[in-house]
């Protein structure tokens, strides 16, 4: 099922070349906010969009109108992740405190189990955010859902904890193939071409020079959005396990 999830994922958001391209230039102005919500908030409804679908359907990429909608959604996302994030940080600097105020020894063994605790309930925390979001979307963007402990925590659990966290791992490491893959072709055909310039007397700079643009292009206007099209999807599709 887990590989059927990532199968969609994949082809699903390569189907819109001009769609990657608009968010790639979104992604370029996000130092703004106002497109870095838009971002936020697509992506939202590409997870909309899986929770009410199937796995292996034929559902096209969600459109760009409603940039209101879209504006708010991300502005609703941001203020989910953001809560969830909130307890493992408090959590940390708790054991922080804690451990600047007694001794060296004992120090370094609070931090210890301080990390420890805080790296638990911060892929707790992160599971619920996932969830919540789904959850949210699920049910017609209905905020409380994204916070509904209770819930999220049978959805999960019908799901199953173990396949929750296999298929984040699966989706790191995934997205850090396919963006350390795309960045080492182009890497080594302008290597290729600077070193073939180079033995021909030509000066090689340029021609490195125009690797790195060209790989920060691709990375912006293609694989970035294309990646977190990827993850989304995979997320609301994941969600749909329990239904």
């Amino acid at each position: 099922m887990i590989l059927d999830i990532y199968k969609d994922a994949l082809e699903y958001s390569a189907k819109d070349w001009k769609t990657l391209v608009i968010l790639g230039v979104l992604s370029v102005f996000s130092f703004l906010l106002l497109p870095a919500f838009l971002i936020t908030g697509y992506n939202y409804r590409v997870i909309n969009q899986a929770v009410h679908g199937i796995i292996n359907g034929r559902d096209p990429l969600p459109g760009f109108d409603d940039i209101i909608d879209m504006f708010v959604d991300g502005i609703k996302v941001v203020i989910v992740q953001v809560a969830y994030v909130i307890v493992p940080v408090v959590i940390f600097i708790i054991f922080a405190v804690i451990a600047g105020n007694v001794g060296d020894g004992l120090s370094a063994a609070i931090m210890i189990i301080g990390c420890l605790i805080t790296l638990i309930v911060a892929v707790v925390a992160f599971l619920m955010e996932q969830m919540g979001l789904c959850h949210m979307a699920y049910h017609d963007g209905a905020f409380s859902k994204a916070f509904d402990i209770k819930e999220l925590k049978e959805v999960i659990s019908e799901i199953g904890w173990f396949e929750c966290i296999l298929t984040y791992v699966g989706l790191i490491i995934i997205t850090l193939v396919i963006a350390l893959v795309v960045t080492a072709i182009i890497g080594l055909i302008f290597t290729v071409f600077g070193l073939s310039g180079f033995a021909l007397g030509v000066d090689a700079g340029g021609i490195f020079a125009l690797g790195v643009i060209l790989n920060w292009l691709v990375t912006i206007f293609l694989v970035g959005p294309y990646l977190s099209i990827f993850n989304s999807r995979s997320i609301g599709l994941l969600y749909t396990m329990q239904i």
